[in-house]
């Protein structure tokens, strides 16, 4: 009984990370790039998962629809989207380095 529940509690651990798509994986899937290579955008959504909360997951999200929208927050001038700019691009950088390979 113990080792059935053992390995059942090791299925959910090791698939759930990619079970689940979060909201960066499933906007750069079905952004042009992403349809091309789905692995670059799960492991994207992984270092989102690490760095960005889920809020900042969404907003950052509607970049891959929109690059305006990422141009507007970059310009603004308000201190929450200055804020956001900042841990958006300290994510862009990691996902970078980390996806990159």
């Amino acid at each position: 009984m113990f080792n059935r529940l053992m390995t059942a509690a090791a299925a959910v651990v090791l698939t759930a990370p990619w079970a689940v798509a979060g909201p960066i994986d499933s906007a750069c899937v079905r952004s042009e790039r992403g349809a091309r290579n789905s692995q670059v955008c799960g492991c994207i959504q992984q270092v989102a998962d690490q760095t960005l909360s889920r809020s900042d997951q969404r907003r950052a999200a509607r970049f891959f629809r929109d690059a305006d929208e990422a141009q507007k927050v970059r310009m603004s001038k308000s201190d929450a989207d200055n804020a956001f700019w900042a841990r958006y691009k300290s994510f862009a950088a990691a996902a970078e380095a980390y996806c990159a390979r």
